[in-house]
């Protein structure tokens, strides 16, 4: 029997143990409501051995410094309770990101430099009758982008690597998802703020790049997802407004600091809230003009104030 697409399964899970120590994530706690998965199972090289044969040939190979990584988006909604962080939040905290719960209140995400979390991650294709090949991803850390568009369902987009391990032939589980609430479409009820230095704009899209650098290290003694450096980014397609309300040419010459926030959701439990304290604006590189009206794709960069404050994710 064939094995289908369509019936595969995703869980993931905090290692509590230790970097690389299978934490057992089950279906019924760690599922998640994954978008557009792809999976690169065996990732690295094949190193060619350079035999000399007494006959022209090619030499044989071995697979090298082998790794997975996976990919897929998640929608970006909250869990719907105050201090009741979302289903998808050990996936945020594998990006090097903190998780801080303040109960009954909010739940706030923050970059951190040093001892990022790790995770294990279960991925399964199905052949619709109850069996399973099962690829298990230990010490995954990754990255992510948020993407917001106007009348679109706002996603995180993950990108994770982490030790490669031999797939096994096990039974399907029956994931639970629950903890995956509807999101809300982004538009001007649904999207109440978004604003540059204090001024609101009228935005058309909005992309946050964790920028999380993570490299395989993969020496004799030790093998590790390892996050190296980090570089966020931020851009924003907004509709141009007067130069004496906002000028992004000043603003890029004189790299003139200024917060950023964006808002999204409505109604307690169900709001992001994302903070940028400091930063700067890149070159206008052009004009856009949908439905022949104006709009400045700008890009800025957030800044560290007092380190690992360059952005903070505010559920609440």
């Amino acid at each position: 029997m064939p094995y289908f697409w369509k019936t595969k399964t995703l869980l993931v899970k905090i290692e509590g143990g230790g970097y690389g120590v299978d934490p057992v994530p089950t279906g019924a706690a760690n599922a998640v409501l994954a978008i557009d998965v792809t999976l690169s199972p065996m990732e690295g090289e094949d190193v060619d051995r350079n035999l000399e044969q007494p006959k022209m040939g090619a030499s044989p190979s071995m697979p090298a410094g082998v790794y997975a990584k996976l990919t897929f988006s998640v929608e970006a909604a909250s869990s719907g309770a105050l201090g009741t962080a979302p289903a998808y939040g050990p996936l945020l905290r594998m990006c090097s990101v903190a998780e801080t719960v303040t109960a009954a209140t909010k739940v706030e995400y923050t970059p951190v430099t040093g001892g990022p979390e790790s995770g294990a991650i279960y991925f399964a294709i199905g052949d619709g009758l109850g069996n399973a090949v099962r690829h298990v991803i230990l010490g995954a850390r990754g990255t992510c982008v948020f993407r917001l568009n106007a009348q679109g369902i706002p996603m995180w987009m993950f990108t994770i690597s982490g030790l490669f391990t031999i797939p096994t032939t096990v039974a399907a589980v029956s994931p639970t998802l629950t903890g995956f609430k509807a999101p809300m479409i982004a538009s001007k009820a649904n999207t109440p703020t978004f604003t540059i230095g204090g001024t609101g704009f009228t935005l058309r899209d909005f992309e946050f790049d964790m920028g999380v650098d993570v490299q395989m290290r993969m020496l004799v003694g030790q093998e590790v997802a390892m996050v190296v450096d980090k570089k966020e980014s931020l851009k924003a397609t907004v509709e141009a407004v007067a130069l004496a309300t906002y000028d992004p040419f000043t603003s890029a010459t004189a790299q003139t600091q200024r917060a950023i926030q964006l808002v999204h959701g409505v109604g307690a439990g169900k709001v992001l809230q994302l903070d940028f304290p400091v930063t700067t604006q890149k070159r206008l590189t052009g004009y856009q003009q949908p439905q022949n009206i104006v709009e400045w794709p700008l890009e800025f960069v957030p800044l560290q104030n007092a380190g690992d404050d360059q952005w903070k994710l505010t559920i609440r």
